[in-house]
């Protein structure tokens, strides 16, 4: 019932404008981030997404049975990655979505006006509520998609953030030093324990000295833990050294039933490098 070629006609005609029309009622005092932009290449680009919308969006009136969340996955996707999307606020984009929804009912009442007596009430109304529900799915979908790269960062972030806090510092020959500071969690310590194995195979380390001074706070399951990081450095033919256990450290380790038998230890780093590991 939607599908009509005058009415897509007309919406492909109008295509520019609606872009330049939308464009330039921006209210910039009551918006953020792109919608704010005086670089020509961001206004450039963004009226090029825009005008890619429409685009696609006009589509719908051309065939009935258009798959239409297919004909804008890729824009979705394009716009939900794109830097300047993700550093503007999501309220003011879903603002902009619906106020070129509201561009699109006027449309519909401007093409039915030129035409008074070619289109029932109830066409008009189809179009309207194929328009609303249309933009409806897709700022849903857009939403959606920048929720999964907004999480996507976050995690490589995060990973980031892990790896340069367990760094393993080569000092001499094939010794190296890995300092722990701050609180550990378990996805911190397995992350650790990660990056532990593969820097010391990378860089040939042979003895690797652990430092926990700096370590404030530590649960059982981390403490299991890095007493695993120790066991699998072992199994690679890496021997450890551990310095800076704190009290509260020990006494967890101790309830678990962690041993320290086959650990050397130290009370403090300064010790610890001073020693020499055995060969």
């Amino acid at each position: 019932m939607h599908r009509n070629q005058k009415f897509y006609n007309y919406l492909q005609q109008r295509a520019h404008h609606l872009t330049e029309e939308w464009y330039e009622s921006l209210d910039k005092s009551k918006t953020g981030g792109v919608y704010t932009s005086n670089d020509p290449e961001v206004i450039k680009e963004l009226k090029a997404q825009n005008q890619e919308f429409h685009k696609r969006f006009i589509q719908v009136f051309a065939e009935e049975d258009i798959n239409f969340m297919e004909l804008f996955e890729e824009w979705i996707e394009k716009i939900a990655k794109d830097g300047e999307h993700l550093n503007t606020p999501i309220q003011f984009i879903i603002k902009e979505f619906m106020r070129t929804r509201s561009q699109y009912l006027d449309e519909v009442c401007t093409f039915a006006g030129l035409y008074p007596d070619e289109y029932s009430q109830e066409q008009i109304n189809a179009w309207k509520d194929l328009i609303v529900r249309a933009h409806d799915r897709v700022i849903f979908h857009y939403v959606d998609e920048t929720q999964k790269t907004a999480d996507r960062q976050l995690k490589a972030q995060q990973e980031m953030i892990y790896e340069l806090s367990s760094p393993v510092i080569k000092l001499q020959d094939d010794t190296a030093l890995l300092p722990l500071v701050g609180d550990i969690d378990t996805a911190r310590a397995k992350m650790v324990l990660e990056n532990t194995l593969k820097q010391c195979s990378e860089k040939r380390v042979s003895h690797l000295f652990i430092d926990l001074s700096g370590v404030v706070m530590i649960d059982t399951m981390v403490a299991h833990q890095i007493f695993q990081l120790i066991d699998a450095l072992n199994l690679i033919g890496i021997k450890t050294t551990l310095s800076g256990i704190r009290p509260e450290i020990a006494l967890t380790s101790m309830q678990l039933g962690l041993s320290f038998d086959n650990i050397s230890i130290k009370s403090t780093l300064s010790q610890a490098l001073a020693s020499k590991p055995d060969k």
